[in-house]
């Protein structure tokens, strides 16, 4: 996933993000507003004596952040839950003295300026199932422009699965997420042994995110027919007992692993076309190298890197050693040579059984 750090709320409103000239005029609009005490002719909406803060906000601010301050990235960041990024006296300063190309709104003060505060830091209003839907549906809008700038080029621009991520909308992690809960937690801690970052968004972001991607899954589940992917069941065919004794003997997998060792709980990490993939040819398989010297001394390690130049190693404490390639001799054990040199040798059944056994690795 493409990592790109989106400004937190106000203060990017505040930044140059606010400077793409595509979006001028609202900015303008509102700063010309401000000077010449007028209102944007959006006012009328939502103007109430019972609601003085989401009247103000109307006038000042629904003009760049929405109607119902959900935002409009990556110009504008929502509102919604500023709270939790800011406190009343900060919002208020920002208010009064502008940042960056934000405006200030100096002429705001006591009982209007309280209103507008206490209307920018309480939760969403929510007055019927249809306001409701639409809030939905603003915040999944946010959430697609925020998915689109971070994770778009590993998950594909509709959650189905892109260059180096999973579908989404089949994740099991996701279809089981009824609070949003488990989706937050790996958005906010990534996965690195999957090399998917952390991304550090606020927590509405985060919640525009879980809406989007509950939207895409509504609307991949609607589809009928049209299979996008292999399903865990697909690789299921196998003879789990031929398959042990292809792993134990002709396939000669028990030389380099043990289901006790490196392959324990291995079905429970991966699971179906992920897991064949790696049966079959295990990218991250490291190689090891052992580098005899002039002196007949032997420095073994990971391979780290190795061209027609030069030989490079990282010993069992994490060093890095290298030595040109004319000056020494070498060998390369490389395990996924192993891998490579059975793609000649297998028969669907060989593949299938194989499978079916390594499934049964919890």
């Amino acid at each position: 996933m493409k990592r790109v750090r989106v400004a937190p709320l106000l203060a990017a409103a505040a930044t140059g993000i606010l400077g793409i000239q595509a979006i001028q005029a609202p900015i303008h609009a509102a700063s010309a507003s401000a000077e010449a005490g007028l209102a944007p002719a959006r006012q009328a909406d939502t103007q109430s004596p019972a609601n003085p803060g989401a009247a103000s906000y109307a006038r000042h601010c629904a003009i760049c952040h929405g109607d119902q301050r959900e935002g409009n990235l990556p110009a504008f960041p929502p509102l919604l839950g500023i709270a939790h990024q800011k406190t009343s006296d900060q919002i208020a300063e920002i208010v009064h003295s502008g940042k960056g190309r934000m405006p200030g709104f100096p002429a705001l003060q006591s009982d209007e300026l309280k209103a507008l505060l206490h209307f920018l830091t309480s939760s969403a209003p929510s007055t019927s199932q249809a306001t409701a839907a639409a809030d939905s549906s603003a915040l999944a809008e946010a959430g697609g422009a925020l998915f689109l700038q971070n994770c778009a080029f590993c998950h594909g621009r509709d959650a189905m699965g892109g260059e180096s991520g999973p579908d989404l909308t089949q994740s099991e992690l996701v279809l089981s997420d009824a609070t949003g809960k488990k989706i937050s937690a790996v958005v906010e801690n990534g996965r690195p042994a999957k090399k998917m970052p952390a991304f550090k968004f606020s927590s509405h972001e985060i919640d525009s995110l879980v809406a989007f991607i509950r939207a895409r899954t509504t609307a991949a589940a609607s589809q009928k027919g049209g299979r996008r992917g292999v399903a865990v069941a697909d690789l299921q065919t196998g003879d789990v007992q031929a398959g042990m004794r292809y792993f134990n003997g002709a396939g000669g997998c028990a030389k380099c692993h043990s289901p006790s060792g490196d392959l324990a709980g291995i079905a429970t990490r991966y699971r179906g076309l992920e897991l064949e993939e790696r049966m079959l040819y295990p990218e991250d398989a490291r190689s090891k190298v052992t580098v005899t010297l002039p002196s007949a001394q032997r420095i073994s390690g990971t391979l780290a890197y190795l061209d027609e130049f030069t030989v490079g190693l990282r010993d069992s404490s994490g060093v890095y050693k290298s030595w040109p390639t004319k000056a020494v001799k070498y060998t390369v054990d490389s395990p996924v040579d192993a891998h490579v040199d059975l793609f000649s040798k297998y028969t669907d059944d060989d593949i299938h059984n194989l499978m079916a056994y390594i499934q049964t690795l919890r």
